[in-house]
């Protein structure tokens, strides 16, 4: 796409990202920036821009930034997003292929196109890591598993885990949105976790089956996450309360989540295309104003 400022918005499950190539556009990228362009009242509305930019070491490079300017490792749906807008703009008509992120070089499957646009994609995530210096978590124990923690008075067993960005599970019987947005924030932001972290809270139904609410790093309360619903089925797996194929459900849909036995995390699901437009002049003139 030659189009100056051309952009492509985007969402999986309700999970919704606009989408850049980065040699198209004639503005910084900048945390002022991109809170303007993902507000709904003064920009496009969006969780998050992703940045198409050349790889030394994949097919492409993806960047991740949350609504607050904060750039994240990895997201799962962000990435569907972004494999899906170089596939249907015409980076690519392999249908399998590389991307660099910030938390490692992930594989891409285009499992289904309808009219030459993908439709369902497949993420080679990465390999889970439960060691808590690496995810990283402030936490003595060699596993962050069922560690309790109390914060507002309250008292969780969290378990932590990174697939190239941290999470924090809390199993619980029943799933309850305020209690998800009282205490997301508190736990996203606390002292444990120095990167900060992504909060999810889980509901165990079968097997094969989980249902979970979502506190996103940098985004908040949000309806569907890749990487939460990757992270998510991993630790209960690791837990042994799943097996290792597992539907994640969400409020904005579901995604299949498959693990290995060395712990390597493979999600799919759909994605589906908003719109395309360019930025006006005069929006363009204001977001360079902020350098």
């Amino acid at each position: 796409m030659t189009l100056k400022n051309f952009f492509v918005k985007s969402h999986g499950l309700g999970n919704e990202y606009i989408v850049f190539d980065k040699s198209n556009i004639t503005f910084p990228i900048n945390t002022k920036n991109i809170g303007i362009i993902c507000n709904i009242h003064f920009g496009i509305g969006s969780d998050g821009i992703l940045l198409l930019e050349p790889s030394q070491v994949a097919d492409f490079k993806f960047r991740v930034f949350n609504p607050d300017g904060s750039e994240a490792e990895k997201s799962g749906n962000g990435l569907r997003i972004f494999c899906k807008f170089v596939y249907d703009y015409g980076y690519t008509r392999n249908k399998h292929f590389t991307v660099e992120t910030l938390g490692g070089i992930v594989q891409a499957t285009i499992n289904e196109e309808k009219n030459g646009k993908a439709t369902i994609i497949t993420i080679d995530i990465g390999k889970a890591i439960f060691k808590p210096k690496d995810i990283p978590v402030i936490c003595e124990w060699e596993e962050c598993i069922d560690f309790p923690l109390v914060v507002d008075g309250k008292e969780f067993k969290i378990n932590c885990i990174s697939i190239g960005n941290p999470h924090c599970q809390i199993v619980v019987d029943k799933l309850d949105e305020e209690l998800v947005k009282h205490y997301g924030p508190l736990l996203e932001n606390h002292p444990m976790f120095p990167n900060r972290i992504n909060v999810q809270f889980v509901k165990i139904l079968s097997r094969n089956e989980i249902e979970m609410l979502i506190w996103e790093r940098g985004a908040g309360y949000t309806l569907a996450s890749g990487s939460s619903s990757s992270g998510a089925a991993t630790m209960m797996h690791k837990k042994g309360l799943v097996d290792n194929h597992i539907t994640v459900k969400m409020q904005g849909g579901q995604l299949t989540i498959d693990i290995d036995k060395n712990w390597n995390i493979r999600l799919c699901g759909e994605v589906k295309q908003v719109a395309e437009g360019v930025l006006m002049d005069e929006f363009v003139v204001e977001l360079n104003k902020n350098i």
